[in-house]
């Protein structure tokens, strides 16, 4: 398998600094980060560390699922998956750490019914090996099988 790589260009210091996040061995893209931003309500055009948690968790949770939903006998029409992150003080470490991670999903899907859906759902968030990197994380998990 190959080496998924990333690069951060940064300057300056937290409050007043900047960088650049690059998507290096895709090269899909370059995205512009900083704290006040990140810490901000609106984002206003730049992205944060938590959204590409979300963005790596959300895509790696819905190859996991329809997998799953494949090896149970099911056939994934359109699954829809979003992740939000939640960034928090850290009150034993000091600074800050990730508090939290809800996964939802809704998926229509031939061949299971809402037990078999959330059976494979509730493996996905347990397998998903993003999950299994954010293990000191709390993850929850909403499901539905629609259709």
């Amino acid at each position: 398998m190959p080496t998924p790589t990333a690069r951060t260009a940064w300057t300056g210091g937290l409050e007043d600094g900047s960088g650049q996040v690059e998507l290096s061995s895709s090269p899909v893209g370059t995205y512009d980060v900083s704290f006040p931003k990140r810490a901000a309500e609106e984002a206003g055009g730049t992205t944060s560390p938590e959204e590409l948690v979300a963005a790596a968790h959300s895509s790696c949770y819905a190859m996991q699922l329809s997998a799953l939903i494949a090896e149970a006998g099911g056939t994934a029409q359109s699954l829809d998956v979003a992740a939000d992150v939640s960034l928090g003080p850290d009150s034993a470490a000091g600074g800050f750490k990730l508090t939290g991670l809800k996964l939802t999903v809704r998926g229509e899907v031939d061949g299971l019914d809402g037990a078999g859906f959330q059976k494979a759902a509730d493996a996905a968030k347990a397998g998903c090996p993003i999950s299994k990197a954010l293990t000191g994380v709390e993850i929850t998990l909403e499901a539905s099988l629609e259709g």
